[in-house]
């Protein structure tokens, strides 16, 4: 197990430094100071061992966060709970963004698979509380996929553009941090003041 965590580890830390597709497994062997064939007998494959690192940083945050699209809470209350702990999965997580774009470009069929990415996307329960609060006159008529998928490009865009972003405003590492903890309450504000009629 250690051998096997060490690999890991050490292709975490590459794929957080290079990109998923600029990695070899040979790479990540030599790194992690084990041979070839012993990384292969864990995982087999690069894909395997991306797919194990995957499941392991999200799986628990992602049903977390979508338990929140699944409770009773109300409407507004619910959208700034998400936002919130969406951001700080991606704050301590900051590679999920990068892996997900890799699998995105390498193979986008790949995504239909990924459990606990899919534990991330739009529920149900979401979306019939949306229409039914539409139906209500209580928030202006809205397509639940188009504000489910407006409300995670907010979430999910200024990491994708983290080095645009530091550079035009000269962030060190801790400014960058801070701003994007304080778009938590202003995706949430945005989405909610949209919303209401």
């Amino acid at each position: 197990m250690k051998t096997k965590q060490k690999i890991l580890a050490t292709a975490t830390d590459l794929f957080l430094e290079k990109g998923v597709d600029r990695v070899g497994v040979r790479e990540i062997a030599t790194k992690a100071g084990v041979n070839l064939s012993l990384m292969n007998y864990y995982f087999q494959s690069k894909e395997n061992l991306f797919d194990t690192i995957f499941e392991m940083l999200v799986k628990e945050k992602a049903l977390k966060t979508r338990e929140i699209l699944e409770t009773d809470a109300p409407l507004e209350q619910k959208i700034k709970d998400y936002t919130f702990a969406y951001i700080d999965l991606i704050i301590e997580r900051p590679i999920l963004v990068s892996f997900v774009l890799s699998v995105i470009h390498r193979n986008p069929e790949k995504v239909k698979t990924m459990g606990a990415l899919m534990g991330l996307y739009n529920s149900e329960k979401f979306c019939a509380q949306l229409k039914a609060e539409s139906e209500a006159g209580r928030i202006r008529p809205v397509d639940p996929e188009q504000l489910f998928i407006s409300l995670i490009s907010l979430i999910l865009f200024p990491l994708a553009i983290k080095d645009l972003i530091m550079d035009k405003n000269s962030f060190n590492t801790k400014e960058y941090v801070k701003f994007i903890n304080d778009r938590k309450a202003h995706v949430s504000t945005l989405i909610n003041s949209f919303l209401k009629l």
